[in-house]
């Protein structure tokens, strides 16, 4: 062997080292990662719920999404990941409509006709409260939380109810209910057509955005101090936010549904949510009147199909339907 053919086999072996080391340290997936990420489930464009629910709100934490039984206030939770589900809480024979996941795993339901609200804990199903908000007609219909309390609208009054989140874990009292009215630029419809309807907070300062699913506008209600109750119109710059149904504040994008037009709103808000303008509009072939909506941690947006205009019989389906944002 002469020294030319040492040097380069030593060259050689230096780069197989070299390539060994360097393939060790590489960040490439192994096997097993690449078929960990082949497994993972695409969740479902849509979920079913079960025949003849008649679901209207929407709430979701974690993987799970929580609706309520207009026929008889039952729970039913499904995971969104596979689509699978079960009612978890058993309704007393009243609607839930709106409802909102709170603190110490508990679920705030506005009630509907029934002039009622619920306090349901998500672990037993266990309605832990019932408080009888009002003696008059009424429509308890949608509900956001803040952090000391729930909010709640009524569609044939000019009144949101709120009702204290105790920061001790205790549940509230009847005594310890307060009404807001609305007043300042807030007209209630008459006839019975429903007023307050979908109901979320100001992306800043201590107020609330409700939406008049009558006439398709949208009010900043103050819910603090002296002006508690104090109603401003939202410039919305002619957007019409008619057939208003629930509603979802994501920094100051807000999404609003408009039930039987199969459609939702985006729009883009100031600072302190008294303008708005807006920004598209979607609808998707999936939409069967949906009426509420919910982002899931991957950013995607759930909303129940209510099917109002499809007669309500035991056999009548329903679902869910997934919305990638784009």
């Amino acid at each position: 062997m002469n020294l030319g053919n040492l040097r380069t086999r030593s060259a050689l072996t230096l780069l197989a080292a070299a390539a060994t080391t360097a393939a060790l340290v590489s960040p490439v997936a192994s096997p097993a990662t690449a078929a960990d990420q082949a497994a993972k489930p695409t969740p479902p464009a849509s979920v079913a719920l079960p025949d003849g629910f008649q679901p209207e709100g929407i709430a979701i934490a974690g993987r799970f999404g929580y609706f309520g039984s207009r026929v008889d206030g039952d729970i039913y939770r499904a995971d969104l990941t596979t689509g699978q589900g079960k009612r978890i809480s058993q309704g007393p024979g009243t609607p839930a409509l709106g409802l909102k996941v709170g603190p110490q795993q508990r679920l705030y339901v506005s009630g509907g006709d029934s002039g009622t609200v619920r306090i349901v804990s998500m672990r037993s199903g266990k309605t832990l409260r019932t408080l009888r908000v009002s003696r008059t007609a009424s429509f308890v219909n949608d509900v956001v939380l803040t952090k000391r309390a729930a909010w709640f609208t009524d569609s044939l009054a000019p009144k949101v109810y709120r009702v204290p989140i105790n920061r001790d874990g205790s549940l509230p009292r009847k005594r310890d209910v307060r009404v807001l009215r609305l007043r300042g630029d807030w007209t209630q419809p008459t006839g019975g057509d429903l007023g307050a309807n979908g109901i979320t907070v100001a992306p800043s300062g201590p107020g609330l955005l409700v939406v008049d699913s009558s006439d398709g506008t949208l009010f900043r209600v103050s819910r603090t101090g002296r002006s508690a109750g104090r109603a401003r119109l939202v410039d919305l710059g002619g957007a019409s936010l008619t057939n208003g149904d629930g509603m979802l504040l994501e920094g100051r994008r807000l999404y609003v549904v408009r039930n039987q037009l199969n459609e939702v709103v985006v729009l883009r808000l100031d600072a302190a949510g008294e303008t708005g303008r807006q920004v598209r509009s979607f609808t998707s072939p999936r939409f069967d009147v949906p009426t509420t909506v919910d982002r899931s941690d991957d950013g995607a947006l759930y909303l129940p199909n209510a099917r109002f205009s499809t007669p309500p019989t035991p056999e009548t389906t329903y679902d869910v339907t997934r919305v990638e944002r784009g």
